[in-house]
């Protein structure tokens, strides 16, 4: 079996910019990693990263019949913004078996008590990928720092992903 992990993002480039080094590794370590993305524009930077893509709205209404993948990660403003999306974080932060990771923005309020700080240590490859995935993406700063940060839900058993960290 392998692992899946969703990654539910409003652009190519915000998951490009906050999340594509540690997509990056979660490939090369042999999960399944799908972005369901809200806009119809150029995947190309995510095919760099090596992940699928997915309509969001499509993805959204197949939700409960979907098999729940071990790793949820969410851009902060899409929890705000979607209903859907916030009740689908909530619910796998209340069932303890899905890993909710958010990025970019500010800490919902009602997430407070449940998320805390991680950060992933980028690989070489991971930080090369992430370069050229940015450079196509057309991002203003196409700059790699060696860690990506993340909000991340704890887990009623422990988690499969040993690559996030408590961040200092």
């Amino acid at each position: 079996m392998r692992y899946r992990l969703d990654v539910v993002a409003p652009s190519v480039a915000e998951v490009v910019s906050f999340a594509g080094g540690w997509l990056v590794d979660r490939v090369m370590a042999g999960w399944d990693v799908t972005v369901l993305i809200a806009d119809c524009e150029d995947t190309r930077p995510l095919e760099i990263l090596g992940v699928g893509t997915h309509d969001l709205e499509t993805a959204l209404g197949e939700w409960t019949d979907r098999p729940h993948p071990q790793t949820v990660a969410v851009a902060a403003d899409m929890f705000s913004r979607d209903e859907r999306v916030r009740q689908g974080v909530l619910n796998a932060l209340d069932q303890g078996l899905t890993e909710v990771t958010l990025w970019g923005g500010q800490c919902p309020e009602e997430l407070h008590s449940t998320v805390g700080s991680v950060q992933h240590q980028l690989s070489a490859a991971a930080r090369a990928f992430k370069t050229q995935a940015l450079a196509a993406a057309d991002t203003r700063d196409t700059s790699v720092g060696d860690t990506e940060t993340f909000l991340c839900g704890v887990m009623a058993r422990p988690s499969v992903a040993s690559d996030l960290v408590p961040a200092s």
